[in-house]
């Protein structure tokens, strides 16, 4: 009786893994495409917003709620001067870029005029805004690709972000156009927000409350797009950055 003796060459670990590359290469092929969703104005204004919103957040929460006084003459410290100015000029830098951004959307790209439009009337926008709560929820294990933004995000855009920011530059300029005087051209464009509010506390009020539906909106924004270019199947982050975003696996 004879024994079989296998005289096949053992292999090392390191020809494992030479193997299981290999084989990785031959089945998990994954193609990867990049498109062109965000022209540079799109960008300049998101990241120049960002930072008027980031410096309006604070002076509006340090006007509403002082810091103590100052020892010394007022004068000399004029810290709420310099607080009331960082405030009124990033209040303008954003009136002023939204201004900019509603007319690129007229003559820019269709992903620029997502943040004005609701196809409301679209019972399959509708059933995808259900399917990105889901995915948002952890119910669903696999998100879609969109181009531009995702339903859900373009719901929370248009209602909570554009028509949120508009009213906070024209109940912002209301309340500014008290220290310009009556007869001037704030007085005369907004001026008609103060009595429709009921009196000016009213509207400091309001406008209060709007900065932390802003600043509630700017967190939820931030993390669903972390999540989002960790997660899902395209880059959001680096987007808004370069304007290209990089599909993961379009030969899915």
């Amino acid at each position: 009786m004879t024994a079989h003796v296998d005289k096949t060459p053992a292999t090392s670990p390191a020809d494992d893994e030479i193997a299981d590359l290999a084989t990785a290469r031959n089945h998990l092929q994954v193609r990867q495409t990049a498109i062109y969703v965000y022209e540079w104005p799109v960008r300049l204004w998101h990241w120049t917003n960002a930072l008027a919103i980031l410096v309006l957040a604070v002076t509006g929460y340090l006007i509403g709620s002082p810091p103590g006084s100052q020892p010394g003459e007022a004068s000399d410290a004029y810290l709420m001067g310099y607080i009331r100015f960082a405030h009124f000029a990033a209040g303008f830098v954003m009136a002023i870029g939204m201004a900019g951004r509603i007319y690129w959307a007229f003559v820019g790209n269709v992903h620029a005029r997502q943040m004005f439009v609701l196809p409301f009337w679209s019972g399959k926008f509708w059933r995808e805004v259900l399917i990105e709560a889901q995915w948002y929820a952890f119910m669903r294990d696999y998100p879609k690709k969109y181009i531009g933004h995702n339903p859900l995000a373009q719901l929370a855009m248009v209602t909570i972000y554009s028509l949120g920011s508009i009213f906070m530059i024209v109940t912002g300029f209301a309340l500014y156009s008290e220290g310009a005087g009556q007869g001037s051209w704030l007085d005369t464009l907004f001026g008609w927000v103060i009595p429709l509010a009921g009196n000016s506390q009213n509207l400091h009020t309001i406008h209060h409350l709007g900065m932390w539906v802003i600043v509630t909106f700017v967190i939820i924004h931030v993390y669903a797009a972390i999540r989002e270019d960790i997660m899902s199947r395209q880059s959001m982050i680096s987007t808004m950055i370069s304007g290209w975003r990089m599909f993961k696996d379009d030969g899915k």
